[in-house]
Formats: C-alpha cells, structure tokens, sequence
C-alpha cells in the first residue's frame, strides 16, 4: 500500500475497477441485472490513510456510478464468503479486497468471475487491456459516499452467512458425537476476519465454541502479536494459541490466517509436545476423512468412477495413492486455487462429484459450496474428524500413521528463498535450461540422477512422448520439475504474491516400504544438493528462510 503506479492504492484501484467494468460490460449483456459483489478484509495502513474497507468503498463507486447493482458487505467478511456470494447471487463477478497473509504492508485484489472461481487466463489478461485503456478516473469513481447513499447498493451479509451456514451442514456427518465430545478447541484468528464466522461454523455442526486467543480474536492491521501474520509458519507463531490451549487442556488448535482462507491445525501429543501438521500432512486426513464420509453415506447405486479429489501440482501425490486403491479419480491442476476452482466447477458441470481439493500452502476445499480455498469449513470438518478419532481413542497423528501405512509413506518438505532482485531469479531458472549446454537441462543433481524434467513455462516435459507439458503452459511464471530415479519428486518455481523461490520435494513410497527414517534421510540428503547445484544461495545472494 501506497503512494504511486507500483503501489495499491486509491487510484490504482479505482484504475483496476474501471478496467473491469468495461470488460464486464462487453462480456455481460445483463451486467447491470445480476450485479456485482464486493468484500474487504481488515487490513490498513494508518500512515496513507489506506485501508481494505476505504479500497472496497471505491470499487464499488466505480460500479454503482455507472448504474451497477452492487452487494457491498457492510463489515469485514472472509474471503471465500465472495465466491460463494458471487454464485449464491447470480451475480457476474465479485472482487475481494485482502492480501491474505502477506505482511501488513500489503493488501491486494482478488478477482472472481460468475462461476465463484478466481479469474484464469484470457480474463485475467483481458482485464488488464481494459485497465490500460481507462487509467483517468471518471465522473464518481472517487464518490465513496455512494455505498451510503445509492439505492443500488445491498448489503449480502445476513443472507450469505445464513446460508453459507446451512450449506455447510452439508458435509456434518457426526453431529450427535460433536455434541457431546469433551474435546476442547483453540481457536485463533490471527488478528483478521476468522472470530466470528468459525464462531457460527462450530455452532452449525453442533459444537461447543472454540475458545479464541484473546490477543488475536479481534482485527489488528498490524498483527501485533506475531512476527508475521503467515500461520504456515509453524511453532513460532503459534507460540499464544499453544500457550492458551495448554492452561485449558484443549488437545487442538485451529488458526485461520488473517481473511480466513487458509487452516493450520496443531495437536497435542502423549509427551505434551505439540505437532503442528503440514497442509501435505492435513491433505492426507482431510482427503481419507472426505472419502470415508462419502463412502458411509452414498447411496446404494452410487459410482466411485464419478468420484474426484484435486490437488496443485506442487502438493503432495496422496491424494494419488488413495485414488489409485479407492477407484476414485484423482486430478492435478497448476499451482494456485484459482485453477482448481475452475477445473471443479468444470467437473461438477460434467455431472461429477468433487469431495475435496488443495493446495499444499494450508488451503483446503471440503466440498463445493465454495470454489475457493476456506478455512472456516476446513476449521470444523477438523474438528469433527478430531472428535470422531477421540471417540475411536484416536489422534489426528495417529490416523495420519495408519493412512500412511495403508496407502505409502509420503514425505515432504517445503521451503523457500527471498530474492528481491527479479534478473537473479530469471539466471537461476534460464540456467536450469542451459546446464551443461544450450537449451539442455540436467541429468543430475549431485549424486542424485535425473528422470524427467517439466518446465510448465517453456511447455517442455521429457517425459512425453511429444515432450509436451500436459499442464498448460504458464509463462509468467517460473516453474520447473525434476522426477529423480530413486522416486523423488522435485519442483523450484516461483511466488505469485511475495517476493520467494519456493522448493517442494516429496518422497512416495508404496504402503510395505515403511521405514519412515530412511525415508526423510534420503530426501533430506536431495534437499541439500538441490540447494547446493541448483539455486547456490551464496552466489545469488538469496536469504534463507528463518527458522
């Protein structure tokens, strides 16, 4: 946030606002029938006086200046509350104003197109053209008195929390064990928008109400209380939630991020010590919960062939294995919710069934109400997974063993690198290309020999038999990876939204190789000579991640 071209800010969204809504009213002969939705988070910025609500305000001047029906939520929503009232309304689009878990000098604005999934490509480019051709604000773009005061604006609120809680319903299978389990929940919001909205969700399925962190239940736009407000980071920001879980004996801790799209989840172990799950490690619960539910309660001439999980490319392969044994299909899609969303309401179309998808950035979508990641439905499917295990004297950790077990051991580790200069980045990845010699990639890492190679931003894949990807291509990122000989599965790509090279690596063993040490050794090992051969920190001057 900010003043100036490269900065979010009053007249950059106003700017992007104008460019949709020329593109929409291409698009849409009924644009100013159906309407457009509009939800913000609570970040702010006190210094330029920048805050999602004022951003949100503006975008919605923009529309209801030019007679555009506009359902302007009247206090801060999570993001996927958008999606779901883009759809539940028939409107055309919906923008949600948030950076999600970004630091708190960021915001940012996301995107929906009528399907209630994030824009892909050609709109995403499409859009942008338009924003070109209109950068000088019109008559009443800058009147943000027009949410008060037009009759074209409605507030949603009531009417999609109700419903997105009855929808949610949907996939409560236990009410009656939730109602009177003596498992207790910690709930933290992370200084956002989550409080309330998981409040209401615990209530749907019968719950007592987690009890919330009482210095983050409430928005703070400058996450005071955490170094950064990324729940992905483990331990360290988890430090009160764990605290306050301890000194009320409650077995389990939900974090939404600060919009509530994303879960990390933290369970106490026989030793006291807690273990915080991996969104891999939530993925392979999540994904054998969702199929165990279905298969208890689908009707007798139900198809398993009709059945499909999703997962980006990035994430781990379990979903895969549990297909494979299940009779379920299984789908990868490029990284990044917005092209699961896509994919899923193009399957449901089709008259499949999607039961899950995620991503491994601790996104998950249980269901399809929402096309989008959320952490509120995540929060409380956990939670009922967690009090049916405890019924079964069961842990989360436990079951996540006896997944493993029964469907392979998959191991992965997840990092990343800042780099603040772009032309480094671009070396690193165009030597990749030109390893030992031009337009040739490597056939080792290290000791480590090299199978195949996927570079989805060139469209190369070796293991084809055209050498084409399967993926489509996406050039404006940089995303390569390398299937080693002994199993591995490697990929280096790219940030969308922050400043990072990120590196995944997974080891997928079959169900009888269960020696679950050799297994991290040997993945750490590769870990370490991707670092060393293929991003060589020192010499690019990348910052290694804090521990």
């Amino acid at each position: 946030m900010g003043a100036g071209f490269c900065y979010i800010n009053d007249l950059t969204v106003i700017q992007s606002t104008q460019g949709i809504y020329k593109y929409l009213e291409r698009s849409f002969s009924d644009f100013k029938q159906r309407g457009f939705v509009v939800g913000y988070d609570t970040r702010g910025q006190v210094t330029s006086n920048c805050s999602s609500k004022k951003l949100a305000k503006l975008t919605a001047a923009v529309l209801l200046a030019k007679d555009v029906p506009v359902y302007f939520f009247s206090t801060y929503v999570p993001t996927p509350f958008v999606p779901y009232a883009v759809q539940q309304l028939k409107a055309v689009a919906g923008v949600m104003i948030t950076a999600s878990h970004n630091r708190k000098e960021d915001n940012g604005y996301k995107v929906y197109w009528e399907n209630g999934a994030q824009i892909t490509s050609p709109h995403d480019k499409e859009i942008i053209k338009c924003i070109e051709e209109c950068v000088e604000p019109w008559n009443g773009s800058w009147n943000d008195n027009l949410v008060d005061t037009s009759p074209l604006r409605q507030d949603p609120l009531k009417k999609i929390c109700d419903c997105y809680m009855e929808d949610l319903k949907k996939i409560c299978y236990h009410r009656e064990i939730n109602m009177q389990t003596n498992l207790k929940f910690v709930h933290t919001s992370f200084h956002g928008v989550g409080h309330d909205y998981v409040q209401l969700a615990f209530k749907a399925f019968g719950f007592q109400p987690p009890i919330p962190v009482p210095e983050q239940k409430d928005p703070d736009p400058d996450f005071s209380t955490v170094k950064c407000p990324n729940p992905e980071e483990g331990e360290s920001v988890l430090e009160l939630s764990l605290r306050l879980a301890e000194k009320e004996s409650a077995k389990v801790v939900v974090a939404t991020d600060p919009d509530a799209d994303r879960l990390a989840v933290a369970e106490q172990q026989e030793n006291g010590c807690w273990k915080v799950f991996t969104g891999n490690e939530l993925a392979a619960l999540f994904g054998w919960w969702m199929f165990s539910c279905w298969k208890e309660n689908c009707s007798k001439d139900a198809d398993v062939k009709n059945v499909y999980m999703l997962a980006t490319t990035v994430s781990s392969k379990i979903l895969r294995a549990i297909a494979l044994k299940e009779g379920f299909h299984f789908e990868e899609t490029l990284p990044g919710f917005k092209w699961i969303g896509s994919r899923v309401k193009d399957l449901l179309d089709n008259g499949k069934e999607v039961l899950f998808a995620f991503e491994e950035s601790i996104g998950f979508m249980c269901g399809t109400s929402v096309l989008d990641k959320d952490g509120v439905s995540a929060a409380v499917v956990i939670a009922e997974m967690a009090a049916y295990l405890e019924s079964k004297n069961l842990s989360l950790a436990q079951k996540l063993i006896e997944i493993y077990e029964t469907y392979g051991y998959h191991i992965s580790k997840t990092s990343y690198f800042l780099c603040y200069d772009p032309p480094t980045i671009k070396r690193i990845f165009e030597k990749l290309r030109n390893f030992d010699a031009p337009q040739s990639y490597p056939k080792f890492c290290g000791i480590y020999n090299i199978l195949h190679v996927r570079d989805v931003t060139t469209g190369y894949d070796s293991s084809q038999p055209n050498k084409k990807s399967v993926l489509p291509v996406s050039k404006s990122s940089q995303m390569i990876t390398f299937t080693f000989q002994n199993g591995c599965v490697a990929t280096l790509r790219t940030s969308g939204t922050e400043p990072k090279i990120k590196y995944y690596a997974e080891m997928c063993a079959l169900p009888e190789q269960s020696d679950r040490a050799v297994l991290e050794e040997e993945l750490q090992k590769l870990i370490g000579a991707l670092i060393e051969n293929f991003l060589e920190p020192d010499k690019n001057g990348l910052i290694w991640r804090s521990a």
